[in-house]
């Protein structure tokens, strides 16, 4: 299904108008709460996505939309930091530091918005490189800062971005895909969290790395799937947002 097409077409296209609808004078797209630059990110990615996909008056709203979310994304990276935190993102648009679970949503926000045509300069791109480097571990995995112990979850964004930005293959995102091949048995609090991101790394990384990967990748979510078609908790967040959150 893609928006206005097939069975789920319109229910695509009013998802597309809750999320034109939740943007601010700035450009940030949010609910209200906490953890604005998580729902502008996410949100920014997605309307990205279906840019191109839309009807003209959706798409004419898009051209409107999505130039000012992409700006809040790249004011922030530049907002001044110390230089361990430097080029990387947190929970609001001033924030002064970073982390790498919401640096990997606004890496991957930039790098759709590149792809379908949006002016992102390659320093934004490298900046956020540069950062995702130094979280990581030196067991191949990448932690939450900087210094931090490594996670599965993390470790997955981590080799999706450096794939998705010139890094194929490198030693890094290798050695990344080791660590992940040999702790995925182990799990993690953040389960669906994690094989979101471990899913398409994985699979950008490719070859013998991915042919390895993906039968246990298939077996754990298959294996997960309730008689309703929802996806069952398997602990942490995904007990809290509920089946939806973990079903998509």
């Amino acid at each position: 299904n893609a928006p206005g097409m097939g069975p789920y077409g319109e229910t695509i296209n009013r998802g597309v108008d809750f999320v034109l609808g939740c943007r601010d004078q700035q450009g940030i797209l949010m609910n209200p709460g906490g953890g604005q630059m998580y729902s502008h990110n996410i949100a920014t990615l997605m309307l990205s996505e279906v840019s191109g996909m839309v009807d003209p008056a959706r798409q004419q709203l898009i051209d409107q939309v999505l130039p000012k979310a992409v700006g809040v994304t790249l004011a922030a990276q530049k907002v001044p930091k110390n230089e361990s935190q430097q080029g990387g993102w947190r929970y609001q648009p001033g924030s002064t530091d970073s982390d790498m679970s919401l640096s990997g949503w606004a890496f991957m926000a930039l790098r759709s918005a590149k792809n379908s045509g949006a002016p992102v300069p390659r320093e934004a791109i490298d900046a956020g490189l540069r950062f995702i480097k130094r979280c990581v571990t030196d067991d191949g995995g990448c932690g939450y800062t900087p210094g931090a112990v490594a996670s599965l979850q993390l470790t997955g964004a981590e080799l999706l971005c450096m794939e998705l930005s010139g890094e194929h293959r490198s030693p890094m995102t290798l050695k990344a895909g080791a660590y992940i091949r040999k702790n995925y048995a182990g799990g993690t609090g953040y389960r669906y969290y994690a094989n979101y991101y471990l899913a398409q790394g994985m699979h950008q990384l490719g070859e013998q790395e991915w042919e390895t990967f993906a039968p246990q990748l298939y077996k754990d979510i298959l294996g997960a799937q309730l008689p309703d078609g929802s996806w069952r908790a398997l602990g942490g967040s995904d007990d809290v947002y509920g089946a939806n959150y973990r079903t998509s």
